[in-house]
């Protein structure tokens, strides 16, 4: 199953475009409860995705998801169409939510390459229920609205608008989709496939939409052009082909009809054309103008769908053109010689290798929207089961970081915005008592800092206690007499150590002294660091700074010895040449240096990695000012040895597995065929920090 969902491209296009559906539906379910009413047009709104998500599952052959959102379907078309003034909103909304967890779930399952085997019955039974209640409350239990039929002959029309036609007619339906949707051919097979629900006699142009290489264009050009057979009516067949996804519009006249049919082949709209409302869920606006031209074909589509894995490639072979730009440009050969032509070709290569870098970065940029969108799910829940009145804002959802980094940084946002809805903001009554407003707020925000991205994580809750971390670290023996010393961010930090929580009650939520450690480390690997500070009684707030991307960084190189190391940029404060008085020793005996009234502690890269030569006197060498997550450190080296960019390549992991090579993130390939080792700003500083 797992490498039939790699090579089936229906399956993968109905996973994709499944999984959309379901977070914007999820997202309109919680946008909806928080109004205390459903409009009419999320009633609409779900109704069609189920109906969408129904008819494409059948196709699949994922008959659970299928009846689940049958079943869901008839609930809001009973709601659509007899508008029931009486609606617990509360209820209907765990319910359709159950249901998208539910689909959610078989959904992951076929990824992953198991069968999606789950059982819907108890959730559509409940649904079910609800449906009679809802009958009940609003005196509606005569209402003829919902049938029992199967799904094939489900279709949702009035019965005082679904009168039978009585002999049989002949239509010509010409289909057109949305200019941006891609893979026409696709959407094509989807209408034949519901298309057979209303009847069996039909045919098609173009007839063999899977295995035509060429009916995409025809498609594109001549849109697709279906000749139907039935007894239903025009009417429905029109309200057929609305509720169909990815439709811009179509145009439907009878057989006999022959200049209109005519027309339409040519491409001209008549009187008769039937304009569709564009789907929610697709970006392109759609307008339709009778005088407007039809595209011809000779319009090529702005936006097409890339594989994740093809940018990953992309961006590898980006990467080592860039290694190859520097070993010609940074050629030892070519030290002492006076080549003008040749600096004016390379500084031409090295500006074309870079515009292209800086494309295929943007193109593998993706908005924190959707990432932040899931939190208002773990609020919603959250809240309501704890009883807690919780507002979730999001600011910056437009900022855009790497596709990987986003996948690496879902979970930990989780962690950090549950524990701020359930160890944070408290009680309603609480608030009250304390002055504060009844509702607690968590403010979700990201916003670019340099090479940056800083995700912010606010709440306005009881905040954090010093003294309680203290105490609960002291009982675990995590830290012992230093703790008087520590300041603020460093207590703050011992949330992150494996194990430790102050929760002393063990929810479904928190308490169980996992997932802040996890927090910490998915953060590190993507090459990030976090900052938590807090005001006990008035909040808490959690900084995580992450890269933009994590393939090619700025880098400065430094010498140790005959060793070349590579720092990034953005750690780095500045630089200097030390004097020899500026050194003094603390307590410990750490080398210490003060500048401009601040002590920062030095640590020399020759003695923590063993380097057999190199600069010992302070003054042979240079000091470079490292900002980690916590702590400032000074970095002794033998000299700078320029900036450059670099691609980050993973050290092996028989390495990785050694410990005395902790405080390295991986390595790369100079110009000149040497090995530079990239340091980890944040591991030097800790280890620094844990030997003082």
């Amino acid at each position: 199953m797992a490498d039939q969902y790699m090579n089936d491209p229906m399956q993968e296009v109905f996973i994709f475009e499944t999984s959309q559906q379901l977070e914007q539906m999820e997202q309109s379910v919680i946008k909806t409860e928080a109004l205390g009413s459903y409009p009419s047009e999320i009633i609409n709104e779900i109704f069609r995705i189920m109906h969408t998500i129904k008819s494409s599952a059948a196709m699949m052959l994922i008959n659970n998801m299928s009846v689940l959102a049958h079943t869901t379907e008839d609930m809001f078309y009973f709601i659509r169409e007899e508008k029931p003034a009486v609606i617990d909103v509360s209820t209907l909304s765990d319910l359709v939510l159950e249901g998208i967890d539910f689909m959610k779930l078989e959904l992951e399952k076929i990824k992953n390459g198991v069968e999606a085997d789950g059982d819907p019955k108890s959730l559509t039974d409940k649904i079910k229920e609800h449906l009679k209640q809802l009958k009940e409350s609003n005196n509606l239990t005569d209402s003829q609205v919902i049938n029992n039929e199967p799904i094939k002959e489900k279709y949702y029309i009035s019965s005082n608008k679904a009168a039978k036609i009585s002999e049989l007619k002949t239509y010509q339906a010409i289909l057109r989709f949305d200019e941006d949707c891609g893979m026409e051919n696709i959407r094509a097979f989807t209408v034949v496939h519901n298309l057979k629900e209303i009847t069996e006699s039909f045919k098609s142009t173009p007839e063999d939409v899977i295995n035509d290489p060429d009916c995409v264009e025809t498609i594109r050009r001549d849109g697709f052009i279906l000749q139907i057979d039935t007894l239903e009516s025009e009417e429905k067949l029109a309200t057929f082909f609305r509720s169909l996804a990815f439709i811009d519009q179509f145009e439907m006249v009878e057989l006999d009809q022959t200049q209109k049919i005519q027309e339409a082949i040519c491409g001209l709209l008549s009187e008769d054309t039937i304009s569709v409302p564009q789907p929610k869920e697709t970006i392109t606006a759609c307008v339709i103008n009778k005088e407007a031209p039809v595209n011809n074909g000779s319009q090529s589509q702005s936006i097409i769908s890339v594989s994740v894995e093809k940018l990953d490639k992309l961006m590898n072979l980006v990467g080592e053109m860039v290694i190859s730009e520097a070993m010609v440009t940074q050629n030892p050969d070519l030290k002492g010689l006076v080549l003008d032509n040749f600096s004016k070709s390379a500084r031409q290569l090295k500006k074309i290798t870079n515009e292209l870098q800086d494309m295929v970065m943007s193109i593998r940029m993706v908005p924190l929207g959707p990432t932040f969108f899931k939190m208002n799910r773990i609020v919603r829940d959250i809240s309501k089961k704890l009883g807690k009145e919780i507002n979730l804002e999001i600011l910056g959802e437009e900022t855009e970081v790497d596709k990987n980094i986003i996948e690496q940084i879902g979970d930990p946002l989780m962690h950090i915005v549950r524990n701020s809805a359930d160890h944070g903001i408290e009680a309603a009554e609480n608030r009250v008592r304390q002055g504060k407003p009844r509702t607690g707020t968590i403010t979700l925000e990201a916003k670019n800092a340099g090479g940056e991205v800083l995700i912010i994580i606010r709440d306005d809750g009881k905040g954090l206690s010093r003294d309680g971390i203290l105490q609960k670290a002291m009982e675990n023996g995590l830290v012992g007499n230093e703790a008087a010393n520590m300041i603020d961010t460093e207590v703050f930090n011992l949330l992150f150590l494996p194990g430790f929580s102050t929760k002393e009650a063990v929810t479904e939520f928190s308490g169980r002294g996992v997932g802040m450690d996890v927090v910490a480390k998915n953060i590190e690997a993507v090459g990030g660091n976090i900052l938590v500070e807090s005001v006990e009684g008035q909040g808490t707030v959690i900084t995580l700074k992450i890269p933009l991307t994590l393939a090619i960084i700025e880098g400065m190189n430094i010498r140790v010895g005959e060793t070349c190391y590579t720092l990034p940029i953005m750690s780095i404060k500045e630089s200097f040449i030390p004097k020899a008085q500026e050194i003094f020793r603390d307590t410990d005996q750490n080398e210490m240096i003060m500048i401009r009234g601040k002590c920062y502690p030095i640590m020399r890269l020759k003695e923590h990695y063993k380097v057999k030569t190199g600069a010992t006197e302070i003054e042979d060498g240079i000091l470079i000012m490292l900002e980690g997550e916590t702590k400032t450190t000074c970095l002794f080296a033998d000299e700078l040895l320029g900036e450059q960019q670099v691609v980050v390549k993973t050290l092996p992991k028989y390495i990785r597995r050694m410990k005395k090579i902790d405080g390295l993130a991986g390595c790369t390939l100079l110009g000149d065929g040497n090995i530079s080792l990239i340091l980890d700003v944040n591991g030097l500083v800790t280890q620094k920090r844990l030997k003082n």
